[in-house]
C-alpha cells in the first residue's frame, strides 16, 4: 500500500512531503509494535532503553547524565524513568557517601532477568517489523538513514 492510499488522498504528493509522511508512518508503526511488545513487561521503550544502557555498563554504575547522553530518545525526565524502574526493583539507586549529590544507578539481578525476557520479545518484534526486507535492503536503508 502506498502513502496516498494510507492517508486516503487522490492528489499526487510532492516527493519531499511524501518521504516525510512515509518516514512518520513507518516510525509510528514501529512504535506501536514495540509498545505492544513491551506492554506485558509493564515497561516503556524509554525504560527498556535505560535497562539496556545499565546492562552495557557491565556492573559499573551510571549516573543520570550518562543515561541521558546514551538514551536513544533524549528526554529530561530520566529521574522519573529511574524511579519507575526502582519501584519495579529492576534498578538500584545509590547515593555516594562522600558526595550526596552524586547518585549512581545500577541494574539489579531482577532487572537483568526481566531484560533477558524483554530481549527475546524485542528480537521477535524486530523480525516482524522487518520481515519484508532482505539483509541487503537493510544495509541500503541504513546507508540512506546515515545521511540524516
Amino acid at each position: 500500500m502506498n502513502v496516498e492510499e494510507v492517508i486516503k488522498t487522490d492528489k499526487k504528493i510532492p516527493l519531499e512531503s511524501r518521504t516525510i509522511i512515509h518516514l512518520s508512518l513507518v516510525h509510528n508503526h514501529i512504535n506501536e509494535v514495540i509498545t505492544a511488545t513491551l506492554k506485558p513487561f509493564e515497561v516503556s521503550l524509554q525504560q527498556f532503553n535505560v535497562l539496556r544502557i545499565l546492562r552495557g555498563q557491565m556492573g559499573k554504575p551510571a549516573n543520570l547524565s550518562t543515561l541521558n547522553e546514551r538514551m536513544v530518545t533524549k528526554m529530561s525526565n530520566t529521574t522519573r524513568l529511574v524511579d519507575k524502574l526502582i519501584s519495579k526493583e529492576y534498578v538500584d539507586r545509590i547515593v555516594c557517601p562522600s558526595n550526596r549529590r552524586k547518585v549512581e544507578i545500577r541494574i539489579t539481578p531482577e532487572g537483568e532477568k526481566a531484560l533477558s525476557k524483554m530481549d527475546v520479545a524485542m528480537k521477535e518484534a524486530e523480525r516482524y517489523v522487518l520481515k519484508n526486507l532482505e539483509p541487503q535492503d537493510l544495509e541500503h536503508l541504513n546507508d540512506l538513514l546515515d545521511k540524516f
